[in-house]
């Protein structure tokens, strides 16, 4: 059995309005990423939990659906995959309601029925969708 552990921490200095943090991640890829109130709720580069979320769903996924694309014997020639994560208000609070899944994919010699079946396969699969508290929603086209 495999276990992997990966690491991200943010720093944080301030109110929730008027604060500012960083996120970085173990592999450095994120090294004091600038994320705040005005990158989460405005258009102020830097990133957030959110964006952050939906690149982690997309690529969750498309990893996902390649794995078990290749195993059905559809080895896949492309897959592209976006996510919309929608964070809206619940209480005093906020939730992340849904994950949007938006995918265009070239698989030879797979016929509609079986790639819908191992997409939604997938879909359900991903690590990241079996830890969402959220409607998940598949968009897909078979090139």
């Amino acid at each position: 059995m495999v276990s992997i552990n990966r690491t991200a921490s943010a720093q944080w200095q301030g109110t929730g309005r008027e604060g500012k943090g960083t996120l970085t991640t173990q592999s450095g890829v994120l090294a004091g990423t600038p994320y705040g109130f005005n990158t989460r709720f405005g258009d102020t580069k830097g990133t957030n939990p959110e964006e952050l979320l939906a690149a982690s769903h997309a690529g969750c996924f498309s990893m996902a659906l390649a794995f078990a694309l290749t195993a059905a014997g559809f080895p896949p020639d492309r897959i592209a995959t976006s996510a919309v994560v929608t964070l809206e208000s619940d209480g005093p609070g906020f939730k992340i309601s849904k994950s949007a899944l938006k995918l265009e994919a070239a698989v030879p010699n797979i016929s509609r029925d079986q790639f819908q079946k191992v997409a939604e396969g997938a879909k359900a699969g991903c690590p990241i969708s079996k830890v969402l508290n959220a409607d998940i929603s598949l968009d897909w086209k078979l090139a």
